[in-house]
């Protein structure tokens, strides 16, 4: 097993467990220990975790993996929210995408569908499908060599755990400009409470995107339902519509529901 094969499955087992013993993951593994203490050394170094003696622990309130290490988690659920969420777009709308794993499988959706603007015409240069506002790096490299969609880049300074630009540049533009839709990625919801990030000033980009927006989905998997984490994106009564996967269970569709949300299951 490589070394990076190692550290997805390390950080896979702790996000499921939260806490993390060496005998254990070196059986799970089958490596050595000393392996596995190196390895654990390493993630500490670069803050993905926090060592303790004989393991380590899951950092902070809720565990937060860089988007490299999230992209192999719940990937079939995710790529099946991602076309719900993109078929929510009208061609010719603006749209916000905020930065995260499941919004970028809306950007790829978004980015295989064949629309024309609206009022194209035959024979005319076409005009771009959809204009995309975004503060994710990734989302940006995978769209803009796309002809049908025009991508607007916030500014603003580079978070490595997520590719998401932040801070007063980015707040700048968005205050500028008005959006028909946002898609929002977020780490928890809770049908009473709203939606939440694990970093704040993550949290405050995504919510001015949900200010600045017409209509806000939200795009997560049923692992993040019913769960908060440090800051709050928004409140409930901002969420229009939640896209999930069809592990939320009944009672949890009706109390969003009662919220005033149209919940899409997939």
């Amino acid at each position: 097993m490589s070394r990076d094969a190692r550290w997805t499955a390390l950080l896979d087992l702790l996000a499921d467990r939260g806490r993390l013993e060496v005998d254990e993951a070196a059986t799970a593994l089958n490596v050595s220990t000393a392996t596995i203490r190196r390895d654990l050394d390493q993630l500490a170094e670069q803050q993905l975790l926090t060592r303790t003696r004989g393991g380590a622990v899951a950092h902070g309130v809720s565990y937060e993996l860089p988007l490299r290490y999230r992209t192999a988690r719940h990937p079939s659920q995710k790529q099946r929210i991602g076309k719900a969420a993109a078929a929510l777009v009208a061609a010719g709308e603006v749209v916000g995408l905020t930065g995260g794993t499941t919004t970028t499988e809306v950007a790829r959706a978004l980015a295989l569908r064949g629309d024309t603007a609206p009022d194209g015409t035959a024979g005319a240069m076409r005009r771009p499908a959809f204009t995309v506002v975004t503060n994710a790096l990734n989302i940006a490299g995978e769209l803009v060599i796309r002809p049908q969609i025009k991508i607007v880049v916030t500014g603003g300074v580079a978070r490595p755990q997520s590719y998401e630009l932040t801070g007063p540049l980015a707040r700048g533009v968005l205050r500028e400009i008005t959006l028909d839709i946002a898609v929002l990625g977020i780490d928890a919801i809770d049908p009473e409470q709203g939606a939440y990030a694990h970093h704040e000033d993550e949290a405050s980009i995504n919510r001015l995107l949900a200010e600045r927006a017409n209509r806000v989905v939200v795009a997560a998997d049923s692992s993040k339902v019913g769960r908060r984490a440090f800051a709050r994106i928004c409140g409930i009564d901002m969420v229009d519509t939640l896209v999930t996967d069809d592990g939320l269970p009944p009672e949890a569709v009706e109390r969003f529901k009662e919220a005033g949300v149209t919940v899409t299951t997939v």
